[in-house]
């Protein structure tokens, strides 16, 4: 006959478990930029880099997600600007979009009328599917305007192995275009 175990102990044994099987999650995550360094990047040239807080009226953020395919989005953004006193030497959106199950941190680069320069992924949690970071998958971004498709699968390659990943990066770059459009006709920068 095996001895009783105490409901105490019990106890203890089921949180130990808990922890263990918790600790491999957070071990996950790894960190390629932090926001300061990616802002550095993106505008090495500028003598300033500042920031702007701007609003999506309810009209504007239903309609950019419409054109996206999802039930909303946020309406509240923070928008980087290099040189925001003089001639402007473009713009950044930090943002994240979920993978498979946890989201990805990435910062996308626009010149100042708004294209992208360039895509870079701050922060990866999943266990897999990583491949997003590589510069061959961002490049593909390279160019596009909000009015150009930003679609996976079409216009965008989707990575074997990161495809939802590759989803996901596609739809938020895609996003921070329209909210950059927006913020800039509106003349909310």
């Amino acid at each position: 006959m095996l001895p009783r175990r105490s409901s105490r102990s019990l106890r203890r044994a089921l949180l130990g478990a808990i922890l263990v099987l918790a600790v491999p999650a957070v071990a996950l995550a790894q960190t390629y930029w932090t926001v300061p360094q990616v802002l550095k990047s993106f505008f090495a040239t500028s003598t300033k880099v500042g920031n702007r807080r701007i609003t999506l009226p309810e009209k504007k953020a239903t309609e950019i997600a419409k054109k996206l395919g999802v039930p909303s989005i946020k309406k509240d953004w923070l928008v980087y600007v290099g040189n925001p006193e003089g001639d402007r030497s473009g713009y950044a959106i930090v943002d994240d979009e979920v993978g498979m199950h946890e989201p990805i941190d990435y910062a996308v680069q626009f010149s100042p009328k708004g294209v992208v320069e360039r895509v870079e992924i701050l922060v990866y949690r999943e266990p897999f599917g990583d491949e997003v970071r590589h510069e061959r998958f961002r490049n593909q971004f390279k160019g596009k305007k909000p009015t150009d498709p930003i679609t996976p699968g079409k216009d965008i390659d989707i990575i074997s192995g990161a495809s939802i990943s590759s989803k996901s990066i596609a739809l938020g770059v895609k996003r921070d275009t329209l909210v950059l459009e927006a913020a800039l006709s509106s003349g909310s920068l």
